[in-house]
Parts: C-alpha cells; sequence; structure tokens
C-alpha cells in the first residue's frame, strides 16, 4: 500500500539532512547512539615528524559554495570572504577515525595523518597558526572543513596536529592566528623551528568508555591523560588590568558568590580556558562547577577587550595552584595553565 503524501515528504526532507550532514566531516558530532571518535588501533609511525601545512596563495570565494552563510543546530554562522587578520583563544577538540576519508565542507577528503582543521568562518581554504598556551609548541594547519559546532570550542584539528601540539588528551586552551594571503606574499609568516618535533613517539591509546555514573560532560573532556606532565608555571609581568565579571551558578553547585573585584589579585591564578564569546566561557564555566563542585568558589571570569577568561585562585604558592591545575586536569582532562599576578 502506498503511504501518504506526508509521510513521503517527510521521509525525503530525512534524506535530504543526512546527505546534507554527510557533506561536513565536522559537522555535529557525539549523541546517544553515536559511535566514539578517537584514533585508529595502530597508528602510522613518525606522525611527530610530519611537517606542518606550507601555506601558499589560494583564492577566497566572495561568494557561493563555502562562502555562503549556513545554519548549523539552530545557529546562523556567516563565513569571512576577505584577506583580515583574525586572532583568537578558546579551546581545540580533535577528530580522527570515524571521519577518516569522509568529504569535508571543502569537498577534499578528510585525511586525519594531514595537517588540517575545522573552523566555522574562516575562508576554505585558508592557513592558521595555532599555538599550545601550555607547552609553548606551535603548528600551521590548513583550514579545510566547518566546525566544531560547539558554542565553547573555536577550532577541530587533525588527529595529526593534535598529537604535534600534544593536545590528545581532550578539549584544551589554544591561540589561533590567520597567516593571510598578504602574509603568505611578504614571506613574512615564517618563522623558526616550532619545537613540535620533540613530541614523544609513543603510541597514542584508544579512549576508554565512560562508566555508567559518569559526569555528563562533552565526550572531548572524557578522553584519558597518557602521562600528562604537570602543569606549567608562566609568570606574566605587567599584565593589563581586567575586569571580573561574576556568572551565574548551576543550582547543582553549592552556593556561593565568585570574588568580584577591579582586577585579578596578586598570587598565583590557574587559567582553565579563554573565549572570544560571553556565553561560550559560561556554558564552560557552568561545566567545571558540576564537575568538580568544590572548586566553584573559586571560579572567576575576567573579561578583557572582548575576551572572556575563566580563571581559578588566587593561591598563595606555586605548590597550591599546582594542587588544583592537577585536581582539574584529572577530573576534566583538560590542561590548564598557572600563571602568576604581581
Amino acid at each position: 500500500m502506498a503511504r501518504p503524501a506526508s509521510a513521503r515528504s517527510l521521509a525525503l526532507v530525512a534524506g535530504a539532512v543526512l546527505l546534507l550532514l554527510a557533506g561536513c566531516a565536522s559537522g555535529p558530532r557525539g549523541g546517544p547512539g553515536i559511535g566514539r571518535d578517537g584514533p585508529d588501533a595502530n597508528p602510522p609511525a613518525g606522525l611527530g615528524q610530519v611537517p606542518d601545512a606550507e601555506p601558499r596563495v589560494e583564492a577566497i570565494r566572495s561568494s557561493g559554495g563555502t562562502s555562503k552563510p549556513y545554519v548549523v543546530l539552530g545557529r546562523s554562522y556567516v563565513p569571512i570572504t576577505d584577506d583580515r587578520p583574525w586572532r583568537e583563544t578558546g579551546l581545540a577538540s580533535w577528530y580522527g577515525r570515524k571521519f577518516h576519508n569522509q568529504s569535508t565542507a571543502s569537498g577534499e577528503p578528510y585525511d586525519m595523518y594531514a595537517m588540517t582543521a575545522a573552523h566555522k568562518t574562516l575562508p576554505l581554504p585558508s592557513y592558521v597558526r595555532v599555538r599550545n598556551p601550555a607547552n609553548g609548541r606551535e603548528a600551521v594547519v590548513r583550514v579545510n572543513d566547518r566546525g566544531p559546532f560547539h558554542d565553547d570550542r573555536i577550532i577541530d584539528l587533525s588527529y595529526t596536529a593534535a598529537l604535534k601540539l600534544d593536545l590528545l588528551r581532550g578539549v584544551a586552551p589554544v591561540e589561533i592566528e590567520r597567516i593571510t594571503n598578504e602574509d603568505i606574499r611578504a614571506g613574512t609568516w615564517r618563522r623558526g623551528d616550532t619545537g613540535t618535533s620533540a613530541l614523544a613517539s609513543a603510541a597514542p591509546v584508544a579512549p576508554r568508555p565512560l562508566a555508567p555514573d559518569s559526569v555528563a560532560v562533552p565526550a572531548a573532556l572524557t578522553s584519558p591523560v597518557l602521562a600528562a606532565p604537570r602543569a606549567e608555571v608562566r609568570e606574566l609581568a605587567a599584565l593589563p588590568p581586567l575586569t571580573a565579571e561574576a556568572a551565574p551558578l548551576p543550582a547543582a553547585a553549592p552556593e556561593a558568590t565568585l570574588a568580584s573585584a577591579s582586577s585579578p589579585s596578586s598570587g598565583f591564578w590557574v587559567q582553565l580556558g579563554a573565549f572570544s564569546q560571553r556565553d561560550g566561557v559560561d556554558r564552560f564555566q557552568q561545566q567545571v562547577a558540576r564537575s568538580l563542585p568544590t572548586l566553584a568558589p573559586a571560579l572567576n571570569v575576567f573579561a578583557e577587550r572582548g575576551t572572556y577568561r575563566l580563571q581559578l585562585g588566587p593561591y598563595a604558592s606555586r605548590e597550591l595552584a599546582r594542587d588544583t591545575a592537577e585536581q582539574v586536569r584529572n577530573g576534566l582532562q583538560l590542561a590548564p595553565m598557572i600563571v602568576e599576578r604581581r
């Protein structure tokens, strides 16, 4: 018996949506019933020595194709269509075997072993320099895909790019800077050795499944830590004053009022992330408060010229800050950064 016209229409719409998502390797991921992403069981040897992407002048589309505004999960995105400089700080994640060889938003197949990345609005293709502030490592990647479609993340790295930056343990803060066509023509983008080749060549281990009673946090925050180094203390001299902004804590967190001051107090602070959007840092703060309620009273959000930093503190000594950083690292599987303010 023939199906009603309304049922046939619904099936056609569902099929169109699946085709649309299939064309983007970094499309919406996660959720019940969807397999976990991760590394191959036997990744190729020598990935730590894979060279960075070599920037070259590539045409920027001013309209159509990957330059058209688009909507994902109810959010609108407007791609950049010029050669403007671009800098951003926030969280990075990575994607692996689940999307390997699938078509990216640019039409190119995703290669988890190449130096590539996904970004929501940068031109496809374009190039960015990614820096891990926790260890100073840098890598140049070619942006050829869209994503990650999470409010608190700014870039999705290929498996090899994350490996070279020592970011395979999960979501972690990064700084990204676009390499424009003008930079490429002038050769000003070139720097000395970024030091990523010093990465240990130990074979990565596949992520372990979550326990039934695990805290509901993003999947990338639940990856195991592989020989994670202790948090690195960086002294930041003559930092400009920041304005503290208290964000509401979730109801599940213990009642506490975040410290509010015209600028951060002197001492040691544990920085969990930096965001370009206020709602991103608010969501991340709520995740941390739910997962580590004992640290909720020490959470602070500082705003400076459009950048929002989530920090814990202040602590009177490096040792106390390191203890807190280790607690965060073990509880959330992310790499915090310790800073000293005088």
